[in-house]
């Protein structure tokens, strides 16, 4: 499993990059989901989001799932890429796979990295 040290964690599974402000979906997420299908991103550029508020819906071949903003600011880019290519998220979840981007705002309940670890690994599958 990566986990990037420089990440935030929520236990929904949304990493976020405080210095950049991306937002998406942990490795550990999109191992769980397997094949990732289909992703519709449900908030737009400029609007308020706050930390727990639904952004984007995914769906795999096993199972579909709600994404959360792991923290709260104005939405500054969405990553239009994702819905085009939703195998993104299979393959570079940290990277091409960011979802939107949040400015100005401050982490909800979120992790750190060795945290998160731990939290999924006391997970039972």
């Amino acid at each position: 499993m990566n986990v990037p040290s420089n990440l935030k964690f929520a236990k929904s599974d949304e990493w976020f990059d405080a210095a950049s402000g991306a937002v998406g979906i942990s490795d550990y997420a999109q191992n769980q989901l397997s094949d990732i299908v289909f992703v519709e991103i449900l908030v737009e550029e400029g609007e308020e989001v706050a930390a727990g508020k639904i952004i984007a819906s995914i769906e795999s071949v096993k199972a579909s799932s709600e994404i959360y903003a792991p923290a709260s600011g104005k939405v500054s880019a969405v990553n239009k890429g994702v819905s085009d290519k939703p195998e993104t998220l299979n393959s570079d979840p940290y990277g091409e796979g960011w979802m939107i981007k949040i400015e100005g705002g401050s982490a909800g309940d979120v992790m750190d990295a060795a945290e998160y670890e731990k939290f999924c690994e006391g997970r039972t599958h």
